[in-house]
């Protein structure tokens, strides 16, 4: 048995934002991706990734079935048998490890499930968004459905805000010399805590405040002129929201990081942001140098995600 692949996916903009109900773009990031498989030898890596599902079926089948109907006596005969999920996707890197795994397994046993071929309406949208929040919140203790249902299309996604998403296309690559990227922390980052940090950040109002005005009209301009393809517009307003996030976001990038943060700001050569709910995993940067950034960042892992 081998199950059909689930992508990695990247929130190009909106972390944070959100959960308070602003913009966002998620895309598919095809160099890491998972699937179900059985194995007829049971490694220590397969016993610990089928344990986790042991205990992710657990929650499932003790939680209410009426949101989504999945074939729980299937799941446990496939686990019984040695079935775990078999994924290149690293563990909490920001890129969505446990969103490609919820998404392998509605879409393996869910019962009269939405699939991609069909007209994905709004509600439809909404519906699996809905499904995917109650699955992954197991892993995550709150979960936006976003990342199992960018992995499940395998599509861009546009948010509008929460109860408004749509897929969306992006501007095809270019051979051009700016860039996406991701940069390696090499430190595991957790979302639980860091998303606690946040909630008692919301209750500050000045950080609601800044959330509201500076950190949602950066991360909104960011979207309409990467889907626009205005690449020098986008330039200026990544540069606003890495610094808005260095200002109020501290927690949530790893100490040694905020200096290499600041000197992108300062020198214009590359900006920085969070991938994800931050506290390690990978930092996503943008240049519109990309040899010239690799040269500057050499004693740091760094991962071409887009051209320009």
């Amino acid at each position: 048995m081998k199950g059909p692949l689930f992508y990695a996916k990247i929130l190009l903009f909106g972390e944070y934002g959100i959960i308070k109900d602003s913009k966002g773009l998620a895309i598919p990031y095809n160099s890491y991706q998972g699937a179900l498989k059985k194995a007829a030898i049971l490694t220590e890596e397969v016993k610990k990734s089928n344990k986790k599902l042991q205990n992710f079926y657990e929650y499932l089948a003790t939680s209410n079935q009426e949101l989504v109907s999945l074939r729980l006596q299937d799941l446990k005969a496939d686990l019984d048998e040695g079935m775990y999920f078999d994924s290149s996707i690293p563990q909490g890197y920001g890129v969505g490890s446990s969103g490609a795994l919820v998404a392998s397994i509605y879409d393996k046993y869910a019962n009269d499930k939405i699939t991609v071929l069909e007209n994905l309406t709004r509600e439809k949208l909404l519906k699996l968004k809905q499904i995917f929040s109650f699955m992954e919140s197991y892993f995550h203790g709150k979960s936006s459905g976003l990342d199992p249902l960018n992995s499940y299309l395998s599509l861009p996604i546009l948010i509008n805000s929460k109860d408004n998403l749509e897929p969306t296309g992006i501007p095809s690559q270019k051979e051009g010399k700016g860039a996406v990227f991701l940069l390696d922390s090499e430190m595991v980052g957790e979302t639980e805590p860091m998303v606690t940090i946040f909630m008692n950040k919301m209750k500050n109002e000045g950080f609601r405040k800044m959330l509201n005005e500076d950190f949602a009209k950066y991360t909104d301009a960011c979207i309409d002129d990467f889907l626009g393809g205005n690449v020098k517009s986008l330039f200026g307003n990544v540069k606003q929201l890495s610094k808005v996030v260095l200002e109020n976001f501290k927690p949530m990038i790893p100490q040694t990081f905020h200096n290499v943060w600041q000197k992108g700001i300062d020198s214009n050569d590359y900006y920085l942001k969070l991938c994800g709910s931050g506290g390690g995993g990978y930092i996503l940067g943008f240049t519109e140098d990309y040899i010239k950034t690799k040269n500057i960042l050499k004693d740091y892992k760094l991962e071409l995600v887009y051209r320009f």
